[in-house]
């Protein structure tokens, strides 16, 4: 069902939120992975906001629907958007990197409630999904796998074999996203190590695939709603996103895919994205 004009402004406010907690992460911890964390506001938000059955009450609840962050770097957007969503509390992001805190700058599942899947090594969030769905499967639970991952993980072998699997099992209860930000940490994919044909490869693998902008939330409503109506195969949301997004002097910039700012670099950047 489309977006009512409410909603997309609830979105919208909840990523331009999102987006200036992160800048504030990035300088209570001294550092974080900012360019692929902004570039994934939209796509948290309306997982979060929107689709995923979850109870930040009861995050152990067993028939919650599982998000899975491959992309693990890209913690300095997940944990506020857990914390935004009520899982523990704002005030606790203050910690992010500090000695002692639960939150690290990847994910760990036995210390940020809400956090399904614990993350480091790129290029095995969707193996961890395949086995989750799988799991789903066997128990008779009716719960969807969202696996998120980024286009410069893609260079991993270990992510083409999770995507066999999924295509063997016809995993439908599983929705893997990938991040199309086109940069990787030591510049753009295609310089790195190319990647197109990319949507054609999944297609290759027996998946079903939706391209879509990454920061429209229509479009990704559209191809949410889609994806999570597939029964028996599996199906990939392309999104295309800007690295650094919202921040104008850190969009499409590598030098952005881990970086600190001093408090007055902060203060700009979170003037571009109230303008944004």
């Amino acid at each position: 069902m489309p977006l009512t004009d409410v909603e997309r402004q609830e979105l919208k406010n909840i990523a331009k939120k999102l987006r200036l907690t992160m800048i504030d992460v990035m300088a209570w911890s001294g550092g974080a992975h900012i360019g692929g964390s902004l570039s994934i506001a939209e796509i948290l938000t309306i997982l979060y906001f929107k689709y995923l059955n979850v109870r930040p009450e009861e995050p152990c609840w067993e028939d919650r629907d599982r998000f899975v962050l491959s992309k693990g770097h890209a913690a300095a957007g997940f944990i506020p958007v857990l914390a935004m969503k009520g899982f523990f509390p704002e005030e606790e992001l203050k910690t992010f990197n500090h000695f002692g805190s639960p939150f690290a700058m990847h994910p760990d599942s036995n210390k940020v409630v809400g956090c399904d899947v614990s993350a480091g090594s790129l290029g095995h969030g969707l193996s961890m999904a395949v086995g989750l769905g799988l799991g789903a499967r066997y128990l008779k639970k009716d719960y969807k796998v969202v696996c998120l991952l980024g286009d410069g993980e893609c260079c991993e072998g270990s992510v083409w074999e999770a995507a066999m699997a999924l295509n063997h099992f016809k995993l439908g209860n599983v929705i893997t996203i990938v991040d199309r930000n086109r940069l990787m940490i030591d510049g753009f994919t295609e310089d790195v190590m190319a990647l197109e044909p990319f949507a054609d490869k999944w297609r290759a693998f027996g998946f079903e695939v939706i391209e879509v902008d990454g920061h429209d939330f229509d479009q990704l409503s559209i191809a949410l709603d889609r994806a999570w109506g597939v029964k028996d195969r599996p199906v990939l949301i392309l999104a295309n996103t800007v690295k650094g997004k919202g921040v104008d002097f850190m969009e499409n910039n590598v030098v952005w895919h881990y970086a600190s700012a001093d408090s007055a670099l902060c203060e700009k950047a979170k003037a571009s994205i109230m303008n944004s």
